[in-house]
């Protein structure tokens, strides 16, 4: 069945494209299965992820690539054998993961068969630069459609913007999952090392599942009136004080870093920890971390990792967001603008999210 729309959005076709050199273009999505949806992309928000596979920052990429994982739209077509009930007109999205075994096939995989399919052992499959179980390449959200696999598509709950939603699909509930994870919420005090993008949603989140004490820690002093202005009880410059580990030392349960530079003071978080604490880290690097062992051992600690949320995570999330009226802070961009949208993120000017909007 050929579709009155066509495929097409910015490509990436080497790592200069991280530079604003993406080229509008049009292209092939995956062959149409009768699982899948096709979404007229209105919202598509901006995430750090998108910059590593830009440059390559993560390994080589497949270019020609088109990113964008934060994805926010119509359902313009529904296939037969869809999952979720959606239907033609329903405002719908798509986050990082666009496809795993879901359990299926000659190697059962035990986390997809649990609701836990972003750790697949038979391979992940992104919403972008991954190659589909059929063999065809992903393309992402920074285009005027976009097609994925029902059973990561998601509707949107009423009393949610699409503006809010887009950027919570990704770098939302990277940090609301870990948060559930580790039982934040009343007698838990946190921390959140990095207050950006991802940041300034574990301070929302943080807050709204009821922590007693959410804390902010960054550098630079110039962020304290943003972190308190979020929520944030108290806030760490860490410039500013040379011993600022020893002076908050055993304060927190649980840390989420968003940190994604080697250079972290690792050891140092890790001394802020209770007994029995956790840092869990959501940044991801593109050069290897030293793990310090003494701070971990001396209290007893955890150093874990998390990756994005299942899509069973993603609809309590928005549905939790749009009953505690969670509203990230977020600057709309022309999807026109998506080159200029993405230098001024690499700059940091994001306050603190952006999310590119087709005016069509």
């Amino acid at each position: 069945m050929a579709t009155d729309y066509k495929f097409e959005g910015w490509m990436g076709e080497s790592a200069e494209s991280a530079d604003g050199k993406m080229v509008w273009k049009e292209f092939e999505p995956k062959k149409w299965e009768e699982n899948d949806i096709d979404i007229k992309v209105t919202h598509s928000g901006i995430c750090g992820s998108d910059l590593h596979t830009l440059r390559s920052g993560w390994g080589a990429t497949r270019y020609p690539c088109v990113v964008g994982h934060e994805i926010v739209g119509v359902a313009v077509r529904v296939g037969s054998k869809a999952e979720g009930n959606i239907k033609v007109g329903d405002i719908v999205g798509v986050g990082a993961q666009s496809d795993s075994c879901l359990g299926r096939g000659p190697k059962p995989c035990k986390p997809c068969q649990v609701d836990e399919e972003p750790y697949c052992i038979n391979g992940n499959i992104n919403t972008y630069g991954s190659l589909h179980r059929n063999g065809d390449k992903a393309y992402g959200g920074y285009a005027l459609y976009h097609r994925a696999p029902s059973h990561f598509v998601v509707r949107i709950p009423e009393g949610l913007a699409p503006e809010y939603a887009a950027p919570m699909l990704c770098g939302g509930v990277t940090v609301y999952s870990p948060l559930r994870h580790w039982g934040v919420g009343p007698g838990k005090k946190v921390a959140v090392a990095g207050v950006g993008g991802l940041g300034h949603f574990a301070v929302l989140f943080a807050k709204a599942l009821g922590a007693d004490e959410v804390v902010g820690i960054s550098r630079r002093a110039s962020k304290r009136d943003e972190a308190l202005a979020l929520g944030c009880d108290d806030y760490i410059a860490t410039e500013d004080d040379a011993d600022w580990a020893a002076h908050n030392a055993h304060r927190f349960d649980v840390i989420i870093s968003t940190v994604s530079s080697a250079k972290m003071p690792l050891a140092e978080y890790l001394t802020t920890l209770a007994l029995d604490g956790s840092m869990v880290q959501v940044g991801a690097p593109e050069e290897p971390v030293p793990l310090p062992v003494f701070p971990l051992i001396l209290g007893r600690r955890s150093l874990a990792g998390s990756a994005i949320g299942s899509p069973k995570e993603i609809r309590e999330m928005l549905q939790f967001a749009a009953d505690k009226k969670v509203k990230p802070l977020v600057e709309l961009r022309p999807m026109a603008d998506a080159n200029q949208a993405i230098v001024d993120m690499d700059a940091g000017k994001a306050r603190f999210r952006y999310v590119l909007v087709n005016d069509n």
